[in-house]
């Protein structure tokens, strides 16, 4: 028998026993009463909730993990084989001119040639074309130690502004001190619009002029769902500090394929982005003259320029990553699966056998047979 206080408003000590019943002081033979619970309805049958559904349980059995991984390499070194021989045939040509378009005089004064507005910047440049180049022929510029990913720069623009002419002056706060020239608001604001690329190229061939195509360079979600086709540029470029590009007002935000390919940011500090396009062949040994408007300053953060013109392939530019990476895992699932096919023939583990469960080994570790 144990004791048990209950304490209530009149405090009454009883004995619990054993057969669930109490004895109280007087020695009254009180039982226990049993807690109510509420009756609840089982919950409707459902095969889903009891877990019947049919499923597949595959057996991972010896034959097909190697059968799992010949079919990869199968399929993965063929495509890369074929990505690699495509890149090879991509034809490409880089040319840095940032300190070959500086005159001799101010090699020791780049900043102060780049930023006047009076001087002559216009570079000559000639290419030699390697191998033929079939049209289309895309002109990208290059840029370097550039951070475009960085986050005040990026967050650095007025989306909404992008998007409509009622929204020009909403979210002016995330365009830093690039938004507003007097009481007015800038369109498009932030840095990001601010610092976009201006340096023009124009080529020819044998005194012809090859004329640059830069219609639909963008991508058509930007031009469609970021850039609103009633908005346009107002008091841009026109603040104390000039940054980049200038935009011709009277031509709608999504109608300058420019501007919305510098807009998207790269990743990476160091990248590419379309400038035009060149639709007519380029043969072998043709020299490209090329004259360049040197205006964008990459000088004050040690930045380098390149131009690069560059066929493409099914596959993409001039890349090999993706053919090495092919190749890599085609080759390992192969070898992989010449591994486990040796194991499996000279050291065969039979599905099921009971042999090899913890309890029927030895203490040393051997099977017992």
């Amino acid at each position: 028998m144990a004791m048990s206080p209950l304490l209530d408003d009149d405090t009454t000590l009883f004995d619990v026993n054993l057969d669930g019943t109490s004895t109280s002081e007087d020695g009254g033979y009180e039982p226990i009463p049993a807690p109510k619970t509420k009756s609840k309805k089982p919950p409707p049958y459902s095969r889903f909730t009891q877990q019947e559904l049919p499923a597949c349980k595959p057996i991972i059995t010896p034959k097909l993990v190697i059968a799992s991984f010949t079919f990869i390499a199968i399929i993965f070194v063929p495509i890369g084989i074929a990505a690699l021989s495509a890149s090879n045939k991509v034809v490409e040509i880089e040319e840095r001119y940032d300190r070959e378009c500086i005159p001799p005089i101010y090699s020791d004064h780049i900043l102060q040639y780049i930023q006047s507005v009076g001087t002559d910047k216009t570079c000559t440049r000639r290419l030699t074309v390697p191998k033929h180049m079939k049209s289309p022929v895309f002109i990208y510029y290059q840029l370097t130690d550039f951070y475009q990913n960085y986050r005040i720069y990026k967050s650095s623009r007025s989306n909404l502004q992008l998007k409509s002419k009622a929204d020009e002056g909403s979210e002016l706060k995330n365009c830093g001190s690039v938004q507003t020239v007097g009481d007015e608001p800038i369109v498009p604001c932030g840095l990001v619009a601010w610092s976009m690329f201006n340096d023009t190229y124009s080529f020819s061939v044998k005194d012809k002029a090859l004329i640059v195509n830069k219609m639909n360079i963008a991508w058509e979600s930007d031009k469609k769902g970021r850039f609103g086709s009633d908005v346009y540029p107002k008091n841009f470029q026109a603040g104390g500090v000039i940054g980049g590009a200038k935009l011709n007002s009277s031509i709608p935000l999504s109608e300058q394929d420019d501007l919305i390919v510098w807009m998207r940011p790269a990743p990476l500090r160091n990248f590419r982005k379309l400038y035009g396009r060149i639709d007519v062949d380029l043969e072998a040994n043709e020299e490209i003259k090329v004259e360049i408007k040197n205006n964008y300053n990459s000088y004050g953060y040690g930045g380098e320029k390149l131009l690069v013109l560059s066929t493409t392939s099914a596959f993409g530019g001039k890349s090999k990553f993706l053919g090495i990476a092919y190749l890599t895992v085609g080759g390992f699932c192969f070898l992989f699966a010449i591994v486990f096919a040796i194991i499996h023939r000279f050291k065969r583990r039979d599905i099921g056998d009971t042999a090899y469960l913890s309890w029927n080994r030895s203490p040393v570790g051997y099977y017992i047979k």
